[in-house]
């Protein structure tokens, strides 16, 4: 082992400095800061899209502060958890504005993030080399999911009980160990103290724990490859005589500035909801949860909340009837590869083997439609996971693609965007056509992305970064 040798200082330094000094020579804070923000350069161009990356940071932070506050007075107990929530909006000094801005925050969290994954969606930051940045922003994304659904049960209101009991039954209808996942997950026959138990505990522990270790890893490999910019230029491979980028600044002070900015407005946005709509019209707070648990009591409408009803939409446009449709889909699909792929013909055959007994499984007489809407529930959302490699446009970003790619961009938006809202709605006939119809053009979107993101007259990408000042 080397000899341990301190930093020099000047006696007359301020003592600020002899403290950091002190740190560094026992643990690298500086070095730390600087790889991570304070030398790390990015390009130059950054709009305002890219101010929900550190957005997420920050509402993780407030979630995690807001959360521990929770926690000191919440009762995890059947039978006190209700009135516990309501003792903390009611007698603990500022509970009812921290319980708001923890479930503000939640709505607030999923905002963010789906606006982050449509910056990536606009400016391609998806592609090579930042395959694994994207796997880890979506193994993130999972993470979030699950550590609403078992928060979401805590306040055992009715629409907390019954959503949990709706969510936790689709397990079921997985052939064979569905009912055995089902009770796995619930630890009882019903949702009761059992669930609600251990719900608390993925919820405060487990899940912050990986989410945590997840959003290290995704900001470590961010900065080892370096991060996008609107024109999709990778800017490393052009660098200056002092060895950075030449298209690229600090940042610090230049995207703390930004940022810090970004922030501000998102709080004022935020105060704003918290003190004057905390419930947002029941998309944020459902007014049924302001109603303690009843098993006896079934709520008219049960609906997950809104950040969960897109995907929540796709499961129940799946129905008997559709399933025809989904049939001759699959088939279709199947014949188009057979057709355009340059797939090797064994890959082929293979694909072909289960498309056919996919459809035969989506016989009536084989599996009912809830299990193909479980299937299609979960491929809707793990097929953004293989996002990067369904891409293969010759440009990364939007930029300089054909107009129509923008439109098909914007009809997935509009999809998505009436795939939320209709989960959110009472079924009905025409809500049902349409999200069927949204349901087919999310995936015909992605299944289909290896040849329409070819197709057209792409635009010249420039040597540098295009960079208009603010």
């Amino acid at each position: 082992m080397g000899a341990f040798k301190e930093t020099k200082l000047p006696a007359d330094a301020p003592a600020a400095q002899k403290a950091l000094g002190w740190i560094d020579d026992r643990f690298p804070l500086t070095k730390l800061w600087n790889d991570q923000w304070g030398r790390y350069y990015a390009p130059k161009s950054f709009n305002y899209w890219y101010i929900f990356g550190s957005l997420a940071m920050f509402v993780l932070v407030l979630q995690i502060v807001t959360g521990i506050f929770l926690t000191m007075h919440y009762k995890p107990d059947a039978n006190l958890a209700f009135n516990s929530v309501e003792y903390i909006m009611r007698e603990v000094p500022w509970g009812w504005l921290v319980r708001y801005m923890h479930s503000t925050g939640a709505s607030a969290f999923f905002i963010v993030v789906y606006l982050h994954m449509t910056r990536a969606l606009l400016y391609g930051s998806y592609r090579k080399p930042r395959e694994l940045i994207w796997l880890f922003g979506f193994a993130i994304f999972l993470c979030l999911m699950a550590e609403a659904f078992f928060g979401y049960l805590l306040p055992w209101g009715q629409m907390s009980y019954w959503g949990a009991q709706v969510i936790v039954n689709l397990f079921g209808a997985i052939p064979l160990i569905g009912p055995d996942l089902s009770l796995w997950i619930r630890g009882d026959y019903v949702v009761s103290d059992a669930t609600l138990n251990r719900f608390f505990a993925f919820h405060v522990i487990a899940i912050p724990l990986v989410l945590l270790g997840l959003v290290a890893a995704h900001l470590i490999a961010l900065h080892e490859v370096g991060s996008s910019n609107p024109d999709g230029i990778e800017v490393k491979e052009n660098l200056g005589p002092d060895g950075h980028p030449v298209d690229s600044i600090p940042s610090h002070p230049y995207y703390t500035v930004h940022d810090l900015f970004g922030v501000s407005v998102f709080l004022l946005i935020f105060s704003a909801v918290v003190f004057f709509a905390p419930e947002m019209g029941g998309y944020f707070l459902e007014y049924n949860n302001f109603l303690p648990g009843d098993p006896l009591k079934t709520p008219l409408h049960i609906a997950p909340t809104w950040y969960f009803t897109p995907f929540y939409s796709v499961l129940r446009a799946t129905t008997a009837d559709f399933m025809w449709v989904l049939m001759a889909a699959v088939a279709a699909y199947v014949c188009f590869l057979w057709l355009k792929s340059r797939l090797a013909f064994r890959t082929k055959v293979v694909i072909a083997v289960i498309a056919i007994v996919a459809i035969i499984g989506m016989l009536p007489q084989v599996l009912d439609a809830k299990f193909w809407g479980v299937v299609f529930f979960g491929g809707s959302v793990m097929i953004l996971a293989f996002l990067p490699w369904l891409d293969h446009s010759p440009v990364k970003s939007m930029r300089y693609r054909p107009t129509w790619h923008k439109y098909l961009f914007a009809l997935l938006a509009v999809a998505f965007v009436a795939l939320g809202y209709l989960g959110t709605q009472a079924p009905s006939v025409i809500g049902t056509i349409v999200s069927q119809v949204a349901t087919l053009y999310y995936f015909a979107f992605f299944l289909l992305m290896p040849w329409w993101s070819t197709m057209g007259t792409f635009k010249k990408v420039p040597d540098r970064v295009v960079f208009h000042a603010h």
